[in-house]
């Protein structure tokens, strides 16, 4: 058996995203239907990986976040028992049995439920951290749609597309989808425009994370069954896609701001599980203190809120939003998606 680079240290790391319009549209069965989109962009948060090759056939993941570890045989059956099953599916789908094992080590630097994409974006990482293990030939398509199959498909997790391939590709991107077919689109933002957005915006942890089966499972349902709310809900957020899109390619940055709340408004629109009463007076508060718009970032329910602020305002809007007891942050966005790299060897 290939035990060779014992010594290398192979790391990955693949950012974190915000949603900025269209989120649900990227969610079966909508995008075979009538087709979705979605504006996001990632920022300088993170997942981490770091592989350490062993000289026997046992593997073992330990993640910093959970102070969880597993450890199996890499000819053993994989028994997927909640206990850090990414790693163990991610493993499962691209390990070479030809070679020896190997230790994971994993951490990110926002909760699961965050609303940030997170768990997508170790999935990507991982898939990053064994394609360069195993010197796969893969493109950046090729590694998006592998960690949607293991997260969405192996592991039945409920969700959409657009987080696996943000953390691939990174940067802003306008990402279409329509049957089968993902096209991601990078945008040209003018640097002044990133400058004035990072200036501009806050994002906001509510101190609640959230499991987004439940509300994905009641939008698609509402959906399905034709509800017309929801259904508008899903073509408005695609149509302020493109909307918000255009309006950064052509410097409108007040305007991008205002598209933010219409784009709250439509999500809000896809299922009532989507606000809360906190997520409610953050949004009256921060609009009441200085904000144009803002939204969740992810499927709703609690995590990560973005708000974009009038220049002079936003310290206001940030003592108003820390007296309720909110976590508030400035945005630096990412241009570079998934990264992989070897050290030693």
């Amino acid at each position: 058996m290939l035990a060779t680079d014992s010594n290398v240290l192979i790391r990955a790391r693949a950012p974190l995203r915000i949603s900025f319009a269209g989120g649900g549209t990227d969610v079966a069965p909508f995008p075979e239907v009538e087709g979705g989109a979605v504006l996001s962009a990632t920022i300088n948060r993170y997942a981490f990986a770091t592989l350490r090759p062993r000289s026997d056939r046992q593997v073992t993941v330990e993640s910093l976040d959970y102070g969880l570890s597993v450890k199996f045989g890499i000819d053993d059956p994989l028994a997927f028992d909640g206990s850090l099953d990414l790693a163990k599916a991610a493993v499962h789908r691209l390990l070479d049995r030809q070679y020896d094992g190997f230790d994971l080590f994993l951490h990110t630097n926002a909760p699961p439920g965050s609303g940030l994409g997170s768990s997508s974006a170790v999935v990507v990482t991982l898939v990053g951290l064994l394609q360069e293990r195993y010197r796969l030939a893969l493109t950046d398509y090729e590694i998006a749609e592998i960690a949607y199959q293991i997260e969405r498909e192996d592991l039945r997790i409920k969700g959409g597309l657009q987080d696996f391939y943000a953390a691939t590709f990174g940067g802003f991107n306008y990402i279409e989808f329509t049957g089968d077919r993902v096209v991601v689109n990078p945008l040209r933002i003018h640097p002044d425009t990133i400058n004035e957005l990072e200036h501009n915006l806050l994002l906001v942890y509510t101190g609640r994370t959230r499991l987004s089966d439940h509300i994905i499972d009641d939008q698609m349902g509402r959906y399905a069954s034709g509800e017309t709310d929801s259904l508008e809900g899903l073509r408005q957020q695609r149509a302020l896609a493109k909307e918000m899109k255009d309006a950064l390619l052509r410097r409108r940055h007040e305007e991008f701001g205002h598209l933010l709340g219409q784009a709250w408004l439509a999500k809000r629109r896809l299922s009532p599980k989507i606000a809360t009463p906190e997520i409610d007076e953050a949004y009256d508060v921060a609009v009441q203190h200085g904000a144009l718009g803002g939204k969740v970032t992810g499927a709703g329910g609690g995590g990560y809120m973005i708000f974009y602020c009038r220049f002079d305002r936003r310290h206001l809007v940030a003592e108003e939003l820390i007296k309720l007891g909110f976590t508030v942050a400035e945005v630096t966005f990412e241009a570079d998606g998934l990264k992989t790299w070897r050290l030693g060897g």
